[in-house]
């Protein structure tokens, strides 16, 4: 796992930090953060630009002179787009040009760049970045001393670090070619335009937990589980329902068979008290 030395302000080292393989640690993927760099500036465009077609430009319709017979070309509507201000053809119209990109792909843009920026020695991590009044001063004199501007020139550098430093934002607001950003801000386009990166020890931690494929995975095995104890519950109230709705068959069929007897009995009691009939009558005949 790489280790980064920690320094402050003043340019001094303070510790070390370890970095994370799985986010600080990954092979270069031109293609990815190609697609990923395509992704994020086509979602920038605001696709507003717009030209008139022959439908929306001024001019009348009516048509200037007739068919035939003037030795003249044919002519329409002074808005052809033939005619000096007439409409324009096949022009721009209003679009929507984003375009989704899967969470994993944009995420392992985000971690080959970073580790691509760790390799040339571009990320500087620092202790924490304070100010006691929002001055742009101290902010140039910082950015000096840490050796990210001189006389002559300034690279260009994203600074990573939570939105709340209210010091921070206000220093460097007015300074080119200089960002200041949080981990969640953090985006494939300013990875790759500024050229260095300075992180906090904060950033680091949370910019490591975001883009862990560990935690990923562990977040799609804690779905597929949660799904699997939701069907073992479905199953085992359908199973529970079964029994009560055999029992509760159970007294039914009983029931049946009770009134099946009973109905047998009476036609029997009836075939019986017709045969004593008969045999009476019977028995009255031959006295």
């Amino acid at each position: 796992m790489p280790t980064v030395k920690v320094r402050n302000l003043s340019n001094k080292e303070v510790g070390e930090v370890t970095l994370s393989d799985a986010v600080f640690g990954v092979e270069l993927n031109e293609s990815l953060i190609h697609t990923a760099v395509k992704n994020f500036l086509a979602n920038k465009r605001q696709g507003t630009s717009a030209t008139k077609t022959r439908g929306n430009v001024s001019g009348s319709g009516r048509k200037l002179w007739k068919q035939k017979g003037t030795g003249r070309a044919r002519i329409a509507s002074l808005r052809s787009p033939l005619w000096k201000g007439g409409g324009n053809v096949h022009g721009p119209q209003p679009r929507d040009w984003s375009s989704l990109l899967p969470k994993k792909m944009r995420r392992g843009a985000l971690r080959s760049a970073l580790s691509e920026r760790l390799r040339e020695g571009n990320i500087i991590v620092i202790d924490e970045i304070t100010f006691e009044n929002p001055k742009t001063k101290e902010f140039l004199r910082a950015l000096t001393t840490l050796g990210l501007a001189d006389a002559k020139k300034r690279a260009k550098t994203l600074i990573v670090d939570s939105l709340d430093n209210a010091n921070l934002i206000l220093s460097s607001r007015n300074v080119k070619k200089t960002k200041v950003t949080n981990s969640y801000g953090l985006n494939i386009y300013d990875l790759i335009y500024h050229e260095k990166l300075v992180l906090t020890k904060t950033a680091v931690e949370e910019i490591t937990h975001l883009l862990d494929p560990n935690r990923e995975k562990g977040v799609e095995v804690e779905a597929v589980a949660e799904a699997v104890v939701e069907t073992k519950a479905v199953v085992e109230t359908k199973a529970e329902a079964k029994p009560k709705a055999k029992k509760e068959a159970k007294p039914k069929a009983e029931k049946e068979e009770v009134k099946a007897e009973e109905t047998k009995a009476e036609e029997t009691k009836v075939e019986e008290t017709a045969e004593n009939n008969v045999n009476n009558e019977e028995a009255a005949d031959n006295e």
